[in-house]
């Protein structure tokens, strides 16, 4: 199942939550608010898909729906102030990309209204849900627990250049899967062989950055 398909029908089944079955007694057109780490610019594939996945289900942003967009640009502790403008804009529900902290952000903005999610780490690690069957309270919503492929890439990269001896791993610091992918990666390398350079990016500015460094040390592979 593609992830688009699988967000929108838990997007649409989010319409059925009883906050908004009251809200839909009201004239007012539905609000989503769309919550995001990342910036519009890296952003447009999404918010095109987005936008798209939305109008197979019936809803038209600009017709029988609204959609406030917040940004963080990178910068996390942006996102409860959004989050919580988001409250106050009496959103509907609110869908949070760009990993677990904007999830986070909103769960801590509001316990009422919905909040569907999306990431690649463990949403009950991350404190987003209860369990995986019975996520409770008001968040839902699709992980692809990509936070567990760090080792896995690095067997695979060993299979296919068995020689390198550095590799180098690209990370955002800001991330809070950042720490326990990096001890996974440690962990298999000390296993086989390859010395792991850690190289941080937080903002676009850093990745150009990390890059030049990259390229000093001749690394084998980056991975992000």
């Amino acid at each position: 199942m593609s992830s688009r398909r699988e967000l929108i029908r838990v997007l649409g089944g989010a319409v059925a939550w009883p906050p908004l079955v009251a809200r839909a007694q009201q004239p007012t057109t539905p609000v989503i608010g769309f919550l995001s780490g990342r910036s519009p610019d890296d952003s447009s594939h999404l918010v095109a898909v987005f936008r798209q996945g939305l109008k197979e289900a019936g809803f038209i942003e600009g017709q029988n729906v609204l959609i406030e967009y917040r940004w963080a640009e990178g910068h996390y502790d942006r996102l409860l102030a959004l989050a919580t403008d988001l409250v106050r804009r009496e959103a509907t529900v609110i869908v949070t990309f760009g990993g677990a902290p904007g999830a986070q952000a909103a769960k801590a903005a509001t316990a009422t209204i919905p909040i569907v999610f999306v990431t690649g780490g463990d949403p009950v690690q991350l404190g987003l849900v209860a369990s995986l069957n019975r996520p409770g309270g008001n968040l839902t919503g699709v992980s692809a627990l990509t936070n567990t492929l760090a080792a896995k890439q690095l067997e695979l990269l060993h299979e296919l250049v068995p020689t390198a001896t550095l590799v180098a791993f690209l990370v955002n610091p800001n991330n809070q899967l950042t720490e326990s992918d990096t001890e996974d990666l440690r962990a298999a390398a000390r296993s086989l062989g390859p010395q792991i350079l850690l190289l941080n990016a937080g903002t676009d500015s850093d990745i150009g950055k990390a890059f030049s460094t990259l390229g000093q040390r001749r690394a084998h592979h980056a991975r992000s």
